[in-house]
């Protein structure tokens, strides 16, 4: 009888140790890395595609193809200077507890399976339904990130607000908002025109006079308005829509109301944080991304739904192989509120790091993030001929150079180029975006990593970069 893929408990802490090793020093280097090398990618992917080994080969050959040649070429989004996008940083505490899940393997998706790994998870579940202010009776889901969160959130509030031939209805959203929920909207089935694109203001966010007109536009037109996302903190610009003005409105017009804050949502846990994300305890749902603003690994998101009774209504099912649902309103079955019947526990991956840290840890490292943010953007203001686009309200500043007597597409090109400057130094890697036809450079500094030395590197390679472009 073959045990080929049974280790003993010897055998398995012996590769454990072996990957422990190799991660230690991975990790004991991260700030000397690269903060990006994407050079010779695409030859080094060509030169790993292998057929299907038959036989088994070392576990130390299998580590240096990872860590001396895999894990180092393309962004390092691990590292301390990664500025680009939306960092999460991936905590090593949740690296630990998807060990110890994947390794007893026990299912979450129904309660009987494991009714007390079920109820850490829907602890977790719980403390963010406490951190957006939700009240009981509120229920939510851990998803692999805040894409399918807000798939299942139009499917809530589809089943919510819609008949079954819901066609008719239409969604509202600010022309700042995560492209996924335009994609969440098409995978639910809504043509691509019923998603109405709302115009943000000079500062960003969603104007409130527009889609009110909308809205009224399209019920004079027969359609049946019933859902409107707000944003807390877009990707662009970190800017928050005004979520009082649009829980109101959404109100007097019975319209569902979700708030995507898959990057900006953990940030309640400060005060500066509560106060720019007022008026997210009013919406009907919530996406949050543990991944991002609570720096973990990639893989936890997260939605929130005000009345957890309508996530069940939307998502519930049955079968005759399944083991029976229990009934008992102090526990719950996960794969009555979500669309994954199989899946892994991504709960143990939250509650370890919180049980080892405690939440304090976790609020100082969003409030240092904060930190940095406006002390980077007052640096800035200091180098020549850089305007801040877009002030920050949580840890994303936007910014560009802009030098007399160019045109829109010259300052473009102009920032393009700044961009690159400051990215061939790999002591931080930032990224640019295009709004309204414009594009400028934006640091968004949301990893655990991420000190003020590092900032200081930032600022340093910006304005060497900008002094290095023809003036």
């Amino acid at each position: 009888m073959s045990r080929t893929l049974e280790p003993s408990g010897d055998e398995f802490r012996a590769l454990v140790h072996e990957a422990t090793d190799r991660i230690a020093t991975y990790l004991d280097t991260l700030p000397e890395q690269p903060a990006h090398d994407s050079d010779g990618g695409a030859e080094l992917a060509r030169s790993l595609a292998e057929p299907m080994p038959e036989s088994g080969g070392s576990f130390e050959e299998v580590l240096d193809l990872l860590f001396d040649r895999a894990v180092h070429k393309g962004f390092n989004t691990a590292g301390p200077g990664y500025l680009a996008y939306i960092p999460g940083g991936g905590l090593p505490h949740s690296a630990l507890a998807g060990l110890i899940a994947e390794t007893v393997n026990r299912y979450v998706g129904v309660w009987l399976a494991t009714p007390a790994l079920v109820q850490l998870e829907a602890n977790v579940v719980r403390w963010f339904c406490d951190m957006v202010g939700f009240p009981v009776g509120s229920l939510g889901i851990l998803t692999t990130g805040g894409s399918l969160a807000n798939f299942s959130a139009i499917v809530t509030a589809r089943r919510d607000r819609l008949p079954a031939n819901f066609l008719n209805g239409t969604i509202y959203v600010s022309d700042q908002v995560h492209h996924s929920v335009d994609k969440a909207a098409m995978l639910a089935g809504f043509p691509h025109e019923n998603v109405r694109v709302i115009e943000s203001d000079e500062l960003f966010r969603m104007r409130i006079d527009r889609l009110e007109h909308q809205i009224s536009a399209d019920r004079a037109d027969g359609l049946s308005p019933f859902l409107v996302v707000g944003s807390a903190g877009t990707v662009n610009t970190g800017a928050v829509d005004d979520l009082p003005s649009i829980a109101s409105l959404a109100a007097e017009h019975g319209l569902w109301f979700h708030v995507d804050g898959a990057y900006g949502g953990f940030f309640v846990l400060t005060e500066r944080g509560k106060e720019a994300l007022v008026g997210i305890d009013l919406a009907d749902s919530v996406t949050l991304d543990p991944h991002k603003g609570l720096f973990l690994p990639y893989g936890v998101g997260s939605l929130l739904v005000r009345d957890g009774s309508a996530l069940a209504r939307a998502h519930s099912s049955s079968g005759a192989y399944m083991p029976p649902m229990q009934d008992d309103p102090d526990f719950v079955d996960f794969c009555q509120l979500s669309p994954e019947l199989s899946r892994g526990n991504r709960g143990l991956r939250v509650w370890l790091p919180f049980k080892l840290a405690g939440v304090q840890a976790f609020r100082d490292l969003l409030d240092e993030k904060l930190d940095l943010t406006r002390w980077a953007t007052e640096r800035l203001r200091e180098i020549g001929d850089v305007e801040i686009v877009a002030e920050p309200e949580l840890s994303i500043v936007a910014f560009r150079l802009k030098r007399p007597g160019l045109e829109r597409e010259e300052l473009n090109e102009l920032n393009r180029a700044l961009l690159e400057g400051v990215n061939r130094r790999k002591r931080v890697f930032v990224t640019g975006t295009a709004v309204r036809g414009e594009f400028f450079l934006r640091l968004c500094v949301l990893s655990f990593r991420t000190h003020m030395d590092r900032m200081m590197m930032a600022i340093e390679d910006i304005e060497q970069a900008a002094a290095d472009l023809p003036q």
